[in-house]
């Protein structure tokens, strides 16, 4: 397992460092900072994840996690985006009236 803080994102809450204080150090204004290159041994997995998941701002990701933010629409969608768009051709259709 292999994490990564983002530190533009933590509030200093120090959650990190209460549960994984080998993996999370924090800064004279208590903001996180990561120890090492991210990579958790597996006898330290349970807290690093407990640090994860009660992290309130998210700062601490698994690396090859996805989040909801991160999610884009297909590229390859074969199905025109403007095919529903309201023009003077089609204003019968969706009852423009001027």
């Amino acid at each position: 397992m292999k994490v990564r803080l983002d530190r533009t994102i933590c509030d200093g809450f120090g959650v990190c460092a209460k549960h994984a204080p080998q993996y999370f150090s924090l800064d004279d204004w208590g903001y996180a900072s990561l120890i090492g290159d991210g990579t958790v041994a597996e006898d330290d997995h349970d807290a690093v994840m407990r640090a994860l998941m009660d992290c309130p701002v998210h700062a601490i990701m698994e690396i090859g996690e996805r989040r909801p933010d991160d999610s884009h629409p297909p590229s390859d969608c074969a199905e025109d985006p403007a095919a529903d768009l309201k023009t003077e051709e089609n204003e019968a259709e969706w009852g423009f009236t001027r």
